[in-house]
């Protein structure tokens, strides 16, 4: 990949990052209601989603992901259904000031696996990459070292600024005084539901 290449490449996944979507939405509300930490997982779960989405359309694995229509199913209704119950559990939080590290360690779980799952949910991710590569590259020609400054860029472009987005909504969080963040929480609660409604449902 020329250096010009990778410069645009770059610049059309961050101008595609930066568009409002349900990923960004569930970014903002992540780190709104529990914190710039929580953005930080939901943001991975999302890269690493994006990842397996690039490496199955980069090394021509589309058919593998065709073959694989019942698993997206299941991922898609399971991924729905666990955003439904995030969601639940926010409207239904009390704030609370002492948080243990096991409740910690749970929680950056449950962000990253909520940014995976709307991610995974998406089976036509491959053929947007499929569509959207070869704008760039030839996909016939790609070595393995395109391949590692394609996963970098994704990490920085699609990383970066989802991770801007949650820095946004923490600093947001910590100017409202108690009352309003537990107002915030039954927003962002029943945004995640209505994410994870709209995970199940759309075709």
């Amino acid at each position: 990949m020329t250096f010009s290449t990778i410069v645009a490449l770059f610049s059309a996944m961050v101008v595609l990052a930066s568009i409002p979507s349900v990923s960004v939405l569930t970014v903002s509300t992540r780190s709104a209601t529990s914190g710039f930490i929580h953005g930080v997982f939901t943001t991975l779960g999302i890269v690493v989603g994006d990842i397996i989405f690039i490496l199955i359309a980069i090394w021509g694995l589309s058919l593998l992901a065709a073959k694989m229509g019942g698993l997206f199913f299941l991922i898609k209704y399971l991924g729905g259904a666990y955003l439904v119950w995030l969601g639940i559990g926010l409207c239904r939080a009390k704030l609370n000031k002492v948080e243990t590290a096991a409740v910690m360690e749970s929680s950056w779980l449950s962000s990253f696996i909520a940014g995976l799952s709307i991610t995974l949910a998406d089976q036509k991710a491959t053929l947007f990459y499929l569509g959207f590569f070869p704008a760039f590259i030839d996909l016939s020609q790609i070595s393995y070292l395109d391949t590692i400054i394609i996963i970098a860029i994704t990490i920085v472009a699609v990383g970066g600024v989802k991770l801007g987005y949650a820095f946004m909504a923490d600093q947001a969080r910590l100017l409202i005084s108690s009352r309003i963040r537990k107002g915030i929480n039954m927003i962002a609660g029943c945004i995640m539901i209505a994410v994870g409604v709209f995970l199940m449902i759309k075709p």
